[in-house]
């Protein structure tokens, strides 16, 4: 799992975000993370995963907000393989899942992460990443950037309505470890209306968290700017 990590001077992000959402910003600066990995053994709880849908790469492009005291992660898209996971995910939590063809292969070099999404109802974008660990695993201390960018345990997506969704996930600390990492192709920022002139600012490398996921619930209505 590889997390890549964009600064950027607030108004740039927040001129991005749907009603309902405040922008979260460490230090003054507001941040944008492309997060490239795999997704194993996904199913309900109690049931057997759907064929096809257990385990398939992903690509995510989110940045950091707040509504009403929950911190969390709003996301701009999410590239997968899986057309059952895209419809489901964007049907039943609105969350803007989009077809891709990716590549996710692990050899002895580290990962090799390919991605170019497909799907039409968004603008073209392609991912192109080679990473491998280079350092031990260190859990991120609290009020570090580190922590800020990795530790946050809520997820917001807006409906067409303009309803906020929030789902609650749970999970250990990441184990996080320096990483070595070549982007050599990189759309996705542009393809969300934000610049992409730099590198990355900051990298981290995780090798595995297991997530268990709550359904979402709306905590945000826009007819009178009301959370609930």
């Amino acid at each position: 799992m590889l997390f890549a990590h964009w600064s950027f001077p607030p108004e740039v992000v927040a001129a991005r975000l749907p009603p309902g959402l405040m922008l979260d910003t460490h230090d003054g600066r507001a941040w944008v993370s492309a997060v490239a990995l795999r997704m194993h053994d996904v199913h309900l709880r109690g049931l057997p995963g759907l064929p096809g849908s257990r385990s398939f790469p992903e690509l995510n492009l989110r940045t950091y907000v707040t509504v009403g005291e929950t911190h969390g992660v709003y996301f701009f898209s999410l590239d997968a393989t899986s057309r059952l996971v895209v419809a489901l995910a964007r049907r039943w939590f609105a969350l803007p899942y989009l077809r891709a063809e990716m590549l996710h292969r692990v050899d002895e070099a580290g990962v090799r992460f390919e991605s170019e999404r497909t799907d039409t109802r968004a603008a073209p974008a392609q991912f192109s990443a080679r990473y491998a660990p280079s350092g031990p695993v260190a859990l991120a201390t609290r009020g570090s950037l580190d922590h800020w960018l990795t530790e946050r345990y809520a997820l917001f997506a807006v409906r067409p309505d303009g309803r906020v969704l929030r789902g609650d996930v749970q999970h250990p600390p990441w184990p996080l470890q320096p990483v070595v990492a070549d982007l050599s192709r990189n759309t996705l920022l542009l393809a969300a209306g934000l610049p992409a002139d730099e590198p990355p600012a900051a990298l981290h490398y995780a090798a595995r968290v297991d997530v268990p996921t709550w359904a979402p619930r709306v905590v945000y209505r826009p007819e009178a700017g009301r959370r609930t």
